[in-house]
């Protein structure tokens, strides 16, 4: 079993994702979007969007970082276990609050408001309960074991950590995540489904986020006041053009 759910299903995973992907490129273009509701409601959508996205840019850059950083190389550069533990603790708890926060106004508005309910596909409810489910299992792990004083503890960097690594050079370390405690288990694999519908959800839109609008040049307005030169009066509407005043 551990080497199905450690040694076989992340490649399965990759596998489904990035197919998933080439297939809904090629073949739903026109559906590679998140069907915008914002005409219908923008209230709730207001404060539930930059809460979610916002959150979950930090979240991701954060499990990046935790995974991909090896231990070694942070102490190299004089940051202590304990600081780096803080600062995940501190940053990801915030971030995963705010992204929770946000997701359930985005569902409790989805749900109470008609016309948007009504475009929900099953696609996207499977999307939010895993999405849902990812989000507080890793607030909980995060909190069980390194936010409770006296609590137990485990130092994923050790294990979850260098078996992520592993999976890229075709050498998974079953042995590491087999051994981790049964909350990073779990996540993981929550994290894996959600990786692995994300091809087929309205999630697919962040591949084609739009990072060129940073670096796109500036967009010049032409003022049209009247003082400035090289510029006239504006006429009144109801000017006549083309014909004589009869009054005259």
């Amino acid at each position: 079993m551990n080497l199905i759910l450690w040694g076989i299903l992340p490649y399965a995973m990759i596998v489904v994702l990035v197919g998933g992907t080439i297939w809904r490129y090629r073949y739903d273009k026109f559906g590679w979007t998140t069907r915008s509701s914002q005409l219908y409601e923008s209230r709730l959508l207001r404060w539930g969007s930059p809460l979610f996205h916002f959150g979950i840019l930090v979240v991701i850059f954060g499990h990046l970082a935790g995974l991909v950083v090896p231990e070694s190389l942070t102490n190299a550069v004089g940051v202590s276990e304990h600081a780096y533990h803080l600062v995940a603790l501190v940053s990801g708890g915030v971030a995963g609050f705010c992204t929770l926060v946000g997701i359930g106004i985005l569902i409790f508005r989805r749900r109470t408001t008609g016309p948007v309910f009504m475009a929900t596909t099953k696609n996207d409810k499977t999307m939010y309960v895993v999405l849902v489910a990812a989000l507080v299992v890793g607030l909980t792990t995060t909190l069980l074991y390194a936010g409770v004083p006296g609590g137990p503890s485990h130092n994923y960097r050790e294990s979850v950590a260098p078996w992520f690594r592993s999976l890229f050079i075709l050498q998974p370390r079953i042995d590491l995540m087999a051994s981790a405690p049964l909350a990073f288990r779990i996540h993981t694999l929550i994290g894996m489904a959600l990786f692995a519908i994300f091809p087929f959800t309205r999630l697919v839109h962040a591949f084609t986020a739009p990072v060129h609008y940073l670096f796109r040049p500036y967009i010049v307005y032409r003022s049209r006041d009247v003082g400035r030169s090289g510029s006239r009066a504006p006429r009144p509407g109801w000017a006549p053009v083309g014909t004589r005043d009869r009054d005259r």
